[in-house]
């Protein structure tokens, strides 16, 4: 496969030089695809300094800070662009192990997604107090059961895609930022059919730099996930309701 790693980052100085390593180390053939935002930090500097040391590494510099989705987008279609076969998304900061990523790669062979998912069985994540983990396992739940997507971890950021599984996404509708984006991606995914796996990974809180959650966001994407849920309701009973089985009549 001509798999594409998207890694974006905003101020991740500390992490970048470390997590690409461990990319390259744990799946040699991939391209790794660095977002950066302007960080401050310099993180974009230290960005450039890999790729001009391994052909592997790319370095895509964007204008300012514009959320996390607007950078993913951006790779992806970078990746698309350049005839990658897998796209995926990764953190910077370390919770997402890239020594479990031929894992989610090798779930390919039988889905067009693949989601790193803390919430099933053989997942976890390590470091998170009761309350955190309690934000994220209620967030997914509500998401799963309002937008219908048979997903445990609806937010998890650990996600591989085959490239025809993003052409039948509709990235251009698809304008969440930061924690609500994940869930969109899934729900456009669902809405076109697409095969969602998940497969287990374990979650490690990070260890250096800054975490960019906040309770602003948790809420925001609750809202938005309450909104499409209403609106899609119309068109989501009318599919339920067509699907129905018929009864069969003995003849006449």
């Amino acid at each position: 496969m001509n798999v594409a790693v998207i890694i974006p980052t905003y101020n991740e100085a500390q992490n970048i030089a470390w997590i690409v390593g461990r990319v390259r180390n744990s799946v040699p053939q991939a391209t790794v695809l660095i977002v950066d935002d302007a960080s401050p930090d310099g993180t974009g500097d230290i960005a450039d300094e890999l790729a001009a040391g391994d052909i592997a590494v790319r370095v895509l510099h964007r204008a300012g800070k514009e959320g996390l989705g607007a950078a993913y987008r951006a790779g992806m279609r970078w990746a698309l662009e350049r005839g990658h076969d897998v796209v995926v998304e990764m953190d910077a900061d370390g919770s997402h192990r890239p020594e479990e990523l031929p894992r989610l790669l090798d779930a390919l062979s039988t889905a067009d997604v693949i989601v790193g998912s803390r919430w099933v069985p053989d997942g976890g994540v390590i470091g998170w107090p009761l309350w955190r983990k309690f934000i994220s396992r209620g967030g997914s739940a509500y998401a799963r059961f309002a937008l219908g997507v048979p997903v445990r971890d609806m937010t998890g950021g650990y996600r591989a895609f085959t490239a025809e599984a993003l052409e039948r996404i509709d990235l251009d509708g698809v304008l969440s930022q930061g924690y609500c984006f994940q869930i969109d991606m899934l729900w456009h995914a669902q809405v076109a059919g697409l095969r969602i796996k998940e497969v287990p990974i374990t979650f490690p809180e990070r260890e250096r730099g800054n975490s960019k959650m906040s309770s602003a966001i948790v809420v925001e994407a609750m809202l938005r996930v309450t909104g499409w849920a209403i609106g899609s309701l119309p068109t989501r009973l009318r599919r339920a309701f067509t699907k129905r089985p018929q009864t069969v009549r003995s003849g006449s």
